[in-house]
């Protein structure tokens, strides 16, 4: 029995040509921050009065958010995000980032962390809403019930560094090491 699913029969996986999208997981978390609501939240924490701006403010924190996530180490990267235009539409430059960046007060930032509270409460909302319950994370022959189960993960980002008295990790290279959180259901 032919376990592929069919719509992926007859694709092929390539490096180049025409048409080909990379960074396309970052297109999916930039899609899921806009389906939750989490980047007009965004937009509002951010809103100016009297302002029109060509990019959104929401959007462009999102970006960075999504930048970040796929592997970006500094606002210039945001260049990554803006060289896939056919998959992502418009995406801001590095100096509208820092001019927006450069906009978050304290008082925003109150503003920021209510709107990701607001979208996270609206998540676990839709997530009881489909299953009744926080799924529970699956084990061996069962699963833990109503515990929920925070897995943590790190992954080396090797990157090059002259810094003095700079020392390498464990596996004798150089870069970081970033701890994640994942919630197993």
């Amino acid at each position: 029995m032919n376990t592929t699913p069919e719509w992926t029969r007859g694709l092929a996986v390539e490096v180049g040509g025409i048409g080909v999208v990379s960074h396309v997981g970052a297109a999916a978390l930039r899609l899921l921050a806009t389906k939750v609501g989490l980047t007009s939240g965004l937009s509002t924490a951010l809103r100016r009065k009297g302002s029109m701006p060509t990019h959104d403010r929401g959007q462009v924190v999102t970006d960075l958010a999504v930048m970040i996530a796929d592997g970006g180490e500094a606002i210039s990267d945001i260049a990554t995000l803006g060289d896939q235009s056919e998959l992502l539409g418009p995406v801001a430059s590095m100096p509208t980032a820092w001019r927006i960046l450069d906009e978050v007060t304290p008082a925003r930032l109150k503003k920021i962390a209510s709107a990701r509270a607001k979208t996270r409460r609206h998540v676990w909302t839709l997530i009881k809403a489909r299953h009744g319950r926080i799924p529970p994370a699956r084990i061996a022959g069962g699963d833990l019930g109503a515990t929920v189960v925070i897995r943590l993960d790190a992954t080396l980002q090797t990157v090059h560094s002259e810094k003095q008295h700079a020392a390498p990790t464990y596996k004798h290279t150089f870069g970081f090491h970033p701890l994640s959180a994942y919630g197993l259901m």
